[in-house]
């Protein structure tokens, strides 16, 4: 029995990947292992190639890696894609109806990878139908195994008396069957995932695990359970199961969030639709009160929303991707000019312009800092795991009223994606903090020069007060005094002084492993997980990783003191630049010389970081870039 399985399933967007994935991720969370999976998609409704990769493990897991114990392919397509992506040993599973599919005859396969595969094809010296690309891949040392998807499906259209495409919206199900047989997994488990995913519809529940109970019979009688699991000798008491969007929705729904305005874009847009369906809030049956979500007509109309409802008192939020802040840049640069505590959750995908939009990058760190024109202060933090991002979510609200100015909460696609079990979060150590609030009166200066942050009360209160994107004195008047203009421009710039002393280093960065250590890994976002996998697996070596949490204020000497002890520091990002090797450099004036970077939209993997380490540190090269991933 092993402890850990890497596997993946794979098939056409809109034929329940997503649902596979979660409900074979609950059902390994509530047998008591850990499961990290990531969701890769096209831009596309429904038809081209979609892939889910778990990483299942007795104990904690943070990341994925290559290459896969199990694939489970429900079309032609996965087979081309990922056909050496399967360890040696491992398994295929495929239907066998689909065998004489022409690589050429695939039209929902992109010309690129198409041709690289034919070119591939050639040098292997075999056809391009699926049955031969299976043969080869049986001589390579893997189990191939052909079911008759098509007749399981025909089965349980006859026993229901569905229609046979009716029936064919059960395909996630082979998967989850084949998955829970290779694995020894209990079907009772795979049960209570299924209830969870379709809550009060018994029929469906009945008719899948049906079809899962057949399918499991069918492949136990053929392979056993080769992949069978090892079960975790410590189960968690309670845990969550969780994608990045929904825990960052969770965390808002804790700090306070009233307000949440967005239009709709990837891959934030499933915060805004997970918020959407925990709008009524209730506490053992008794109405607590609720979240306002509004759609509105594009990211000009969120942001400048959003900063209304903060002009309210309200918690306010609003939740978009790249392209979409590009547009929010001015009313951002407005909530910068009047004070306004309002919260940007940003999510990064491949850029510039529409780019990627559904995969993923690390590129929007240096936009994020000095988005707008002109300069005001604004707090940038960043995300590197769920757990993270809970807390974040409510930090983003603290600090936004505490400091009085705009917060930007990056995270990016992977974690935005992808679902993990989690540990319960810590709720003695949340805080609300809501800043110097006063009810004001007709004396009230808004922008009082007294106070650097000045005490805020809100619209609708006792007091007046004037919002302008123009300059202005201490009620909010326009002003184009100069005198007038230093006193309120220095007071609006002194808060980020201020937050720099009151936000403890502990929160700000952390160090994972030896200060002293000979190699000093620096990075952020998601690229954490992957990075303490990797160097928990070269224990030859003496490395430490240094993760970055908040951008503005910088924690500069602290950095400064951690980077200058190493004998060589390594930057790690999904970018093509390194963008963190840059803003170091602008804030301590240390140049770091090595990096490892990846700019294909695809995550970065165990097994890519410890090769690229293993480059740096033997042959001294200065940047190794990553591809792997389809």
């Amino acid at each position: 029995m092993r402890e850990n399985l890497l596997l993946m399933i794979g098939g056409p967007q809109g034929s329940g990947l997503e649902t596979s994935a979660i409900v074979l991720t609950r059902a390994f969370a509530n047998k008591g292992y850990n499961v990290f999976s990531d969701r890769e998609y096209y831009s596309n409704i429904k038809g081209k190639h979609s892939y889910t990769h778990m990483r299942i493990s007795a104990r904690e897991c943070k990341s994925l890696s290559y290459p896969v114990d199990l694939i489970v392919a429900m079309d032609a397509e996965t087979v081309f894609t990922h056909f050496d992506d399967i360890a040696k040993g491992g398994y295929l599973f495929y239907d066998i109806n689909v065998v004489n599919t022409k690589l050429t005859r695939i039209p929902s396969m992109g010309a690129y990878l198409k041709k690289r595969l034919s070119e591939r094809f050639i040098e292997m010296k075999i056809d391009e139908t699926l049955g031969s690309l299976i043969n080869h891949i049986k001589e390579q040392g893997v189990n191939t195994i052909g079911l008759d998807y098509l007749k399981y499906l025909k089965e349980l259209s006859k026993k229901y008396t569905l229609s046979l495409s009716v029936a064919s919206k059960y395909l996630s199900a082979i998967a989850i069957g084949i998955v829970t047989a290779a694995t020894g997994l209990e079907e009772k488990y795979v049960f209570n995932g299924i209830k969870h995913r379709l809550i009060g519809r018994e029929k469906i529940i009945k008719h899948n695990m049906d079809l899962i109970g057949n399918i499991v019979k069918e492949v136990k009688d053929i392979v056993g359970e080769p992949l069978k699991l090892k079960v975790p000798e410590v189960k968690n008491k309670e845990i969550l199961v969780a994608s990045g969007n929904e825990i960052i929705a969770m965390g808002k729904i804790v700090g306070g969030l009233r307000l949440q305005t967005y239009y709709p874009i990837t891959p934030a847009a499933d915060e805004s639709l997970y918020l959407e369906s925990k709008a009524i809030l209730k506490a053992n049956g008794k109405l607590l009160g609720n979240i306002v979500v509004v759609q509105t007509e594009d990211e000009l109309a969120a942001i400048a929303s959003a900063i209304g409802g903060a002009l309210t008192g309200a918690r306010t939020a609003t939740s978009t991707s790249g392209p979409g802040f590009s547009l929010m840049v001015e009313g951002f640069g407005w909530a910068g000019m009047t004070e306004t505590p309002v919260v940007v959750t940003y999510y990064q995908r491949g850029g510039p312009s529409t780019g990627l939009p559904t995969r993923g990058a690390q590129s929007d760190l240096l936009f994020a800092m000095f988005a707008g024109h002109g300069v005001f202060p604004r707090i940038v933090l960043a995300s590197g795991d769920h757990l993270e991002a809970f807390y974040d979510a409510i930090d983003a609200f603290n600090f936004a009223e505490k400091y009085q100015t705009p917060v930007i909460h990056l995270v990016d696609k992977f974690l935005a994606n992808s679902v993990a079990t989690i540990p319960i979060p810590d709720f003695s150590k949340i805080r609300i903090e809501r800043g110097n609030i006063v009810d004001g009166d007709e004396d009230y200066k808004r922008f009082d020069f007294n106070h650097i942050i000045s005490p805020r009360a809100f619209i609708g209160s006792k007091a007046i007060m004037w919002y302008t994107g123009d300059e202005h004195g201490e009620k909010g008047n326009i002003v184009d005094d100069p005198i007038a203009r230093m006193k309120i421009h220095e007071k609006r710039m002194k808060k980020l002084e201020i937050a720099d002393k009151e936000i403890p280093i502990s929160r700000r960065a952390e160090l994972y492993g030896n200060e002293e250590a000979d190699i000093l890994i620096v990075g952020w976002g998601s690229v954490k997980g992957v990075v303490l996998d990797a160097i928990s697996n070269m224990k030859d070596r003496d490395i430490s990783y240094l993760h970055l949490r908040i951008f503005s204020p910088f924690p500069k000497d602290y950095v400064k003191k951690l980077l200058t002890k190493s004998e060589m520091v390594i930057a790690i990002e999904h970018s093509y630049e390194a963008q963190i090797a840059k803003l170091i450099e602008l804030f301590t004036g240390y140049e770091i010389k090595h990096s490892i970077v990846k700019y294909t939209g695809r995550p970065i993997y165990e097994h890519e970081v410890v090769n690229a380490l293993r480059k740096i540190l033997s042959e001294k090269v200065k940047k190794v870039v990553l591809s792997y991933g389809k």
